[in-house]
């Protein structure tokens, strides 16, 4: 009888080593081929649209609402469609959640549309004429009543290309230039594998799959900021200090931590960083990181990072390669 019970869980170890497995609706095999996103990434990562937001079907119960208000994977909800407006059994919806108008101070495009909240999949099991119910296959967040429905299809991310080293000091590809206007769940740094939004859309010539360099202009961003690297105060003297060599044994007003002058005779101005800065080619940048594009809207598109170099902020700039 033991020998029979290890058969049949070896067989099915078997079974289960060769079969797909079934992640958010996204069928993925034992092949080696890595996508850019998977899992929430690809069916929770949320979009700004300019479309006008269908407000129904909506979630208008829950199986168990006498005991409990949010549902998640697993549940039942009842939603306020049927067959009177083409539900049909199978049927797949994402669940979102519109969040408002988006406007960021990082784009000139003004309204960016309204950002919608992804936070799950659900697939209708039972129709009536005018209620379906639905069993929530994935779930990111905690649905609420009053969260829409929008038909969902088979979601693909793009393979990931073969890695090679980043170039941190890569030309400037001439392409279609952004910034990041938005990060999931509102953080202000984010990392690989994290979801952002780009104001760069369909207008814009960009699609699904393309990658993007991050960047951002030389000496700016950091997450810490003691001091004001623009201010003439950021030398080890000050300008107005004659440096500090001995008042007795002194061969001359100068010091290795004496201010720098400007001019051939060295008669000059007072040299500062700020004044070097102003006088080199505009343009120079630093390269932070890589991302690729999961889906387009018009005026905006969801990215996935997929590289970085150090902490990416929201506002850091991004370039079509």
């Amino acid at each position: 009888m033991k020998a029979k019970y290890l058969s049949v869980i070896s067989l099915s170890a078997l079974i289960m080593s060769g079969a797909a497995t079934q992640i958010f609706g996204q069928t993925t095999s034992d092949t080696n081929q890595r996508q850019v996103a998977q899992g929430n990434n690809l069916y929770c990562a949320g979009y700004i649209s300019k479309n006008p937001i269908v407000e129904s079907p909506e979630v208008v119960g829950g199986e168990q609402e006498q005991e409990q208000y949010t549902y998640k994977q697993g549940d039942y909800i009842y939603i306020n469609a049927g067959t009177q407006q083409g539900v049909k059994i199978d049927d797949r919806y994402a669940i979102t959640r519109p969040r408002g108008r988006m406007r960021s101070p990082f784009s000139r495009k003004g309204d960016l549309g309204v950002f919608v909240e992804e936070l799950g999949a659900a697939r209708i099991i039972n129709v009536k004429p005018q209620v379906s119910v639905a069993f929530i296959e994935t779930s990111c967040e905690n649905v609420l009543l009053g969260d829409l429905l929008v038909p969902s299809t088979t979601r693909v991310a793009p393979d990931e290309r073969e890695e090679v080293t980043l170039d941190r000091f890569k030309d400037p590809s001439g392409k279609a230039t952004g910034r990041i206007v938005l990060a999931r769940n509102g953080q202000e740094f984010v990392s690989r594998d994290q979801i952002v939004y780009i104001d760069l859309g369909s207008e814009d010539g960009v699609k699904a799959g393309d990658y993007l360099t991050i960047y951002r202009p030389l000496g700016k961003g950091g997450v810490v900021r003691l001091y004001d690297f623009d201010k003439d105060d950021e030398e080890i003297v000050r300008p107005e200090d004659p440096g500090f060599e001995s008042q007795v044994f002194r061969g001359g007003k100068f010091d290795n931590q004496a201010p720098r002058k400007t001019g051939a005779d060295a008669q000059g101005k007072i040299a500062t960083t700020p004044a070097v800065k102003k006088r080199r080619p505009a343009g120079l940048r630093k390269i932070v990181g890589e991302a690729t594009i999961l889906s387009v809207q018009g005026s905006t598109a969801t990215v996935v990072i997929t590289r970085t170099a150090q902490e990416i902020n929201t506002g850091d700039y991004v370039e079509l390669q």
